[in-house]
This record gives structure tokens, C-alpha cells and sequence, in this order.
């Protein structure tokens, strides 16, 4: 059952991520007065949902989170009031491998935990 939470919540956030980054600008979510904290703390996130979701498939996970970062912000080259940019572009990245290496790090501490219980 968590499994499958997990997985919902990893597609919902990249859903919310891509609305966020391809509507038109007067209709972007704001939830921070800086757009660079956004990028990160978005990316973050979403890496930290896609690593819990799919624990075992890292090359997954790197490859939905970071190519997500990219072609996102490629997108937005194709939008009127939207632009693409590398600093954008590498937020995003620094911010989804934050969210996969804290998600791997959590991961094994509630392994060795839970291993150390058994005993």
C-alpha cells in the first residue's frame, strides 16, 4: 500500500512540476520570493518521491528526475512568456540529485534500523 503512495506522489509531483513550469507565467504557482530556492526545493522533492517510489530502479530515477530538469526547461523555449535557461537548468539538477542521494541516504538508515530491530 505505501508503495503505491509513493508512486502516486512521485507522478503527481512531477505533474504539479510540469504545470508549474509550462503555464503561462501569471498562472505559475509562487511558493517562494525566490525563483532559484523553487527550482531546487521542487527538484529536491521530486527526486526524494521518485527515489522512495522506486528504490531498486536508481537508473529510473535519475533518468525521470533529471531528464525531467532538462527538458522542462527546454520546453519553456516554446512557451511566449517563458524562458530557458542554464542556471534554471542546474538548479533543477543539483536539486533533484539533493532529493535521490537524501532519499538513498534515509532509505538505508530505516534498513539498518529496521534490521538492527529484528535481531
Amino acid at each position: 500500500m505505501l508503495s503505491r503512495i509513493s508512486v502516486a506522489v512521485a507522478w503527481a509531483s512531477l505533474a504539479f512540476i510540469t504545470y508549474a513550469s509550462l503555464s503561462p507565467l501569471q498562472d505559475r504557482p509562487e511558493l517562494s520570493s525566490s525563483a532559484n530556492i523553487e527550482h531546487i526545493a521542487a527538484f529536491a522533492f521530486l527526486g526524494f518521491a521518485f527515489c522512495a517510489a522506486y528504490r531498486d530502479r536508481m537508473t529510473l530515477v535519475c533518468s525521470v528526475v533529471l531528464g525531467s530538469a532538462v527538458v522542462l526547461e527546454l520546453l519553456q523555449k516554446l512557451t511566449p512568456d517563458r524562458h530557458a535557461r542554464l542556471l534554471d537548468a542546474s538548479e533543477k539538477v543539483v536539486g533533484g540529485l539533493l532529493g535521490i542521494l537524501l532519499a538513498s541516504i534515509a532509505l538505508r538508515l530505516i534498513e539498518r534500523w529496521t534490521a538492527a530491530s529484528d535481531v
